[in-house]
């Protein structure tokens, strides 16, 4: 029995929500399972690598050079190692090695590895830039700092 099984039940037989038996298949190729059992849509790698492009304004230099201030290690959530690192400043580190491994952003040369990354970092801007509108107004704002810290300079988009 295949695990998305249940998503036939949710459809009325009158009234279907698709408005082709492709478009249902499209949906049941999105789901995934998590853990716990619950589904959830997921990106495909198409959409995430485009999206990751257009979010990360930052070249790898710009990068470097932002993760190597006091201002960018002071920003952001603390790992749990003890290095004092900030899951930030890992990612944009982790940022760069993509940028440099790609620089013309061909996206049939991301690894899966990259692209699980880039997902994160995907998430992450979008949530934030959602979020908070100080971001982009006040370059002072730890979130301003931290969405460069993901490769996002919120003054520049």
């Amino acid at each position: 029995m295949s695990h998305f099984s249940g998503v036939n039940n949710i459809i009325p037989p009158r009234r279907p929500c698709f408005s082709s038996p492709e478009a249902l298949s499209r949906l049941r190729d999105a789901l995934k399972q998590t853990s716990t059992g619950s589904c959830k849509i997921v990106k495909d790698n198409d959409t995430v690598i485009k999206e990751f492009n257009e979010l990360v304004n930052m070249n790898a230099d710009e990068l470097t050079e932002w993760l190597g201030s006091d201002e960018s290690a002071g920003s952001g959530w603390s790992k749990d190692d003890g290095s004092g690192e900030t899951i930030g400043h890992e990612s944009g580190r982790k940022i760069i090695e993509i940028l440099k491994k790609n620089p013309k952003k061909d996206p049939q040369e991301y690894e899966q590895e990259d692209v699980d990354h880039m997902r994160k970092v995907v998430a992450y801007c979008k949530r934030h830039l959602a979020q908070e509108e100080k971001a982009k107004q006040d370059t002072n704002s730890k979130s301003y700092k931290s969405l460069k810290n993901w490769g996002h300079d919120a003054q520049k988009a």
